[in-house]
């Protein structure tokens, strides 16, 4: 019996959870636990993604809820700790790179347990990230390290770890969009706002760089609404992004733009497989807009997944007025011009929770180059 506790804190987290979930109850001798921490705390659009993605209803959910990064790291160890205490699992599985991540990676690693890291490797090069000293330390402490791309393979080779600990899986984010994306399009979400596809733009927006500074969020506004002069924009604003928009007297700067509030993961999906152009600064988008060939604008210096922009639709913007505004009218420019079509990099194919899973079981009976499936006794390809 393989028993594995799968963490999870904060949306992007359950896609990536439900690639491994679903493939793990394939095989015969492992169980699986899931620990929902807590730390998104807004219970109806947590309860709208577990029903979305086919996730089980988590075995504990410890109601961390919101705090400072400190603040809420330690109330997540705290909280996690008799849970390891109970369960005493084989592996504690964590996804990307959200406070959880690391919080939980470090107590299971000083209680003896072996960790591993969906998601490994990835690294934007800025440490003003809190995101990026998460992905940092929750990679020193995993003894197992599933990377979605090579370059994270190459990342953690840098980084000093050995190559006995990483294992390529590909993307399991994208093994859950091609999943659902069926479903997704069933929503017709565009065509239910009166939106033609192809012709809208879909924004999201939430780092503190991009939204708690108001000369900066008042550019990047007011780019948004410029933008509705070439085609509507559908705004689906993060609640930290609304709650300044209203601080900063920012409300009247997005008259044009339609604004709602944030979507469940399949209307989500929805909106940007059929948009003409998605405008965000989130590290989940720009993957599934890579995945779907939708031009993605992401606002910001750099980007942990360069993969994206070397292989895929991403491009990345300087959060100003001008800067947005020009890199808007080169996808206007480009959508009436034949175009290289952007490919999917190696691993983004489906599969990628399949290779996690034999990673997991193999490397737990101290074979990692011979990859058996428990339930047939059969040796599998990753």
């Amino acid at each position: 019996m393989t028993r594995l506790l799968h963490v999870v804190g904060a949306r992007p987290n359950f896609m990536k959870a439900a690639a491994v979930i679903g493939p793990a109850r394939a095989y015969a001798g492992v169980e699986q636990i899931l620990i929902h921490t807590g730390q998104h705390y807004d219970p109806e659009m947590s309860d709208t993604h577990f029903a979305d993605l086919g996730l089980p209803a988590p075995d504990e959910n410890l109601g961390v809820g919101s705090g400072s990064q400190a603040t809420q790291t330690a109330a997540v160890m705290a909280a996690f700790e008799p849970v390891v205490a109970r369960y005493r699992p084989d592996w504690v599985v964590v996804y990307g790179d959200v406070n959880s991540t690391v919080a939980c990676a470090l107590v299971a690693a000083k209680m003896g347990i072996r960790v591993a890291h969906v998601e490994a490797g990835l690294r934007s090069r800025d440490r003003t990230m809190p995101e990026e000293l998460n992905r940092i330390v929750t990679d020193q402490l995993a003894d197992l390290l599933l990377t979605p791309s090579r370059d994270a393979n190459d990342n953690l080779r840098l980084e000093g770890i050995s190559a006995d600990r990483i294992r390529f899986t590909g993307n399991v984010m994208v093994d859950t969009l091609l999943r659902l994306l069926g479903q997704a399009r069933e929503r017709r979400a565009a065509a239910g706002m009166g939106l033609a596809k192809g012709q809208y733009a879909f924004v999201t927006m939430h780092r503190p760089s991009n939204v708690d500074d108001p000369d900066v969020l008042r550019g990047i506004l007011a780019s948004l609404e410029a933008t509705t002069r070439h085609f509507p924009v559908v705004f689906a604003a993060h609640p930290r992004t609304l709650a300044r928009i209203e601080q900063f007297g920012l409300r009247d700067a997005v008259r044009q733009v339609k604004v709602i509030a944030p979507l469940s993961y399949l209307d989500s999906i929805s909106l940007v497989d059929t948009a003409a152009v998605v405008i965000t600064d989130s590290g989940g988008l720009q993957e599934e807009t890579t995945a779907l060939g939708v031009p993605c604008l992401t606002v910001r210096p750099n980007t942990e997944r360069p993969v994206t922009v070397t292989e895929g639709t991403n491009r990345l913007v300087a959060p100003d007025r001008q800067s947005i505004l020009s890199a808007v009218d080169h996808v206007v420019h480009s959508l009436t011009q034949s175009q290289h079509v952007p490919r999917r990099p190696e691993g983004w194919d489906g599969h990628a929770g399949h290779r996690v899973v034999t990673s997991l079981l193999n490397h737990s009976a101290g074979s990692p180059d011979e990859l058996v499936n428990p339930a047939t006794g059969r040796q599998v390809a990753v």
